[in-house]
């Protein structure tokens, strides 16, 4: 196996490779931005300090650049996103209106909500829609992901490491989450996406029976969905089938289709890093995501 120390953030051994490539992400990516408007406070925040109203997916596309630099960019462009994600925070404030107060977006149990609703969307998510995951490589992948919570000013130590630990996490804050009209407001915004013009190549991979923002809804946990209310109830036999039916379809697509979603820093660090993977050995003729590929690495983390 061709070593990995200094190419990327995270190693194409890693667990997080296994969930990151996954073109479900996108879906996870969605269900993530749902779960989190169900902190009051973090909702205020984004509403008040981005233009998510007029372009919902605008935030997504910045999530992704962050996600895929801190997975497949060098330790320099994670660090280096990791810093100006810092700087950007400690600028922003966040208005109140139940209690008055003034508060800093990068305080640290805002931090960890939007971390953990992220990170535990793309786990669930991926795993539901049928990549071979076993419990080993799903604690692994949290414990993964603390790296990826220092570099919007965690400290590993603070953040869920395990599906336990996470699980725990969840059931401590249940009682801290509502919808609030912000809240109501954003799941109407994602339920029913206006797709960008470069993403409109998306639309034939939408089940039939679920459009993708409703896709994405009903994938959130049973307890949140009730707290939004917005859909009717839909067998969750049928959501999987529909999940796995999204993931078949978007894994016909290219590479260099696929990433036209992208912006175009995110397709030039892609690019770099696959130029890096391969001048070190790897095998990237069919790309990154065939670096996850059992059959080609034997030797790639298992449970």
């Amino acid at each position: 196996m061709p070593g990995t120390s200094g190419l990327t953030a995270q190693p194409p051994e890693s667990a997080t490779w296994l969930v990151h490539v996954d073109r479900t992400m996108w879906v996870g990516g969605v269900r993530g931005l749902m779960l989190q408007a169900l902190h009051p406070l973090a909702m205020r925040g984004v509403w008040q300090n981005s233009n998510f109203r007029e372009d919902p997916f605008g935030r997504l596309r910045r999530t992704a650049d962050f996600v895929g630099r801190v997975t497949y960019g060098s330790p320099e462009e994670a660090e280096e996103i990791g810093r100006r994600v810092r700087a950007i925070h400690r600028t922003l404030r966040i208005r109140d209106p139940d209690t008055g107060r003034t508060h800093r977006v990068d305080e640290p149990e805002l931090l960890l909500w939007v971390h953990c609703a992220e990170v535990t969307s793309y786990l669930e998510v991926v795993r539901r829609a049928g990549v071979p995951i076993t419990d080993r490589q799903a604690d692994q992948y949290l414990a993964e992901q603390r790296r990826s919570a220092t570099y919007v000013g965690l400290h590993p130590d603070d953040v869920p490491g395990s599906v336990s630990e996470m699980n725990d996490y969840f059931a401590r804050m249940r009682p801290v989450l509502r919808v609030i009209p912000e809240s109501a407001a954003a799941v109407r915004f994602l339920l029913w996406p206006r797709l960008p013009e470069n993403m409109r190549f998306l639309s034939p991979a939408k089940p039939v029976y679920f459009p993708f923002g409703a896709l994405c809804y009903y994938t959130l946990p049973d307890w949140a969905r009730r707290l939004y209310g917005a859909l009717p109830e839909v067998p969750q036999i049928a959501v999987t089938a529909a999940l796995r039916a999204f993931r078949l379809t978007m894994n016909t697509i290219p590479d260099f289709v696929h990433q036209q979603v992208l912006d175009d820093g995110t397709r030039a660090m892609l690019r770099a890093s696959r130029e890096r993977l391969g001048a070190a050995g790897y095998d990237v003729d069919r790309g990154l995501r065939a670096l996850v590929d059992p059959r080609r690495h034997p030797g790639r983390v298992t449970g």
